[in-house]
């Protein structure tokens, strides 16, 4: 098969597309024939070398993909070759074949697409695990999604849509303010303009956001602090340096700073999330935008699309 690999942590041109050997499934695991791997920004800390787990060498990137099952291992009973699903926190999706344990696939419904499936694991389990399992987010609440027309901040709009919340999207752009208004945000705010959080004292009455995601912590906790409503939640799931907050803020509103990496989650926290997440697929509620296509042998590509500015989906690579 083809397959990106690493031979050495470094910048997205440490990745190579190689000729690998066909993985087989063991006891207990699946090997699905990839037809859509997402492409992720934890993949890129990773293969930088800056991310604290760090795979042996050599190593496949990828933790999410979609596909095809070719092939089961003994005791596996939740899927069969054939059967359309996704992956989610596996190892090696940038290839043409991949190998995983049976809990780690979930079926793709049929009027999701394989890209749509490759966008569903780490950004949406990320989504519903920042507003519910760690926010405790209600039905009747505001939420402030940072850096929504991401494919994570995509994800937590439309879940928090469905779950009855009021949402407060932000974006850099013209066609990402427009995306997150179409994917269901009440209210989109570009990031870009000066004072712009000063504008949610004027919604709804002045009332405040009872729950932030924050997608980039140490550029916006602190300004967090002032527009976050007594009592609130702020859950951190992406920051790129150290930053400063004024922790009389948090005191004085009684407010609650939660960080949050998907792979600390529980195996229930998982089975809830994704159980949530396969729900909507079916209803139509959770809709994963597709952003770019990009080949397999151009991984690098997408490595630094994804972390450029102004993301509007999400990034998939086509074996």
């Amino acid at each position: 098969m083809k397959a990106i690999v690493v031979r050495e942590f470094g910048a997205p041109q440490v990745m190579k597309l190689e000729t690998a050997p066909d993985p087989a499934a063991g006891p207990g695991q699946v090997v699905i024939r990839v037809k859509a791997a997402g492409v992720n920004p934890v993949d890129t800390y990773v293969r930088s070398g800056i991310y604290p787990r760090k795979p042996p060498l050599p190593y496949s990137p990828g933790m999410d993909a979609a596909g095809v099952v070719e092939s089961v291992g003994t005791g596996v009973t939740r899927v069969k070759p054939g059967d359309r699903v996704y992956a989610f926190l596996i190892s090696g999706a940038y290839a043409e074949l991949a190998v995983c344990d049976e809990t780690q696939v979930r079926p793709l419904p049929e009027k999701a697409s394989f890209e749509q499936g490759a966008a569903l694991g780490i950004p949406y389990a990320t989504a519903w695990l920042a507003l519910f399992s760690r926010a405790g987010a209600r039905p009747g609440e505001t939420v402030l999604v940072h850096g929504a027309s991401g494919g994570v901040g995509i994800a937590a709009v439309q879940i928090a849509r469905a779950h009855g919340l009021h949402v407060i999207g932000t974006a850099g752009t013209d066609e990402g303010l427009q995306a997150i208004r179409s994917e269901g945000a009440h209210v989109a705010l570009n990031h870009h303009t000066p004072g712009y959080l000063d504008a949610l004292t004027g919604l709804e009455g002045g009332q405040t956001p009872h729950v932030i995601v924050e997608m980039l912590a140490n550029v916006n906790l602190d300004r967090d602090l002032d527009v976050i409503s007594p009592r609130g939640r702020i859950v951190i799931i992406g920051n790129r340096g150290r930053g400063e907050i004024d922790a009389r803020k948090a005191m004085g509103k009684d407010a609650t700073i939660r960080g949050l990496m998907v792979f600390n989650a529980s195996r229930e926290e998982l089975h809830e999330a994704f159980a949530g997440i396969n729900a909507g697929l079916e209803t139509g509620a959770l809709r994963p935008r597709i952003g770019r296509r990009i080949p397999l042998a151009d991984a690098a590509q997408a490595h630094e699309a994804v972390m450029s500015p102004g993301a509007l989906g999400k990034i998939v690579l086509i074996p």
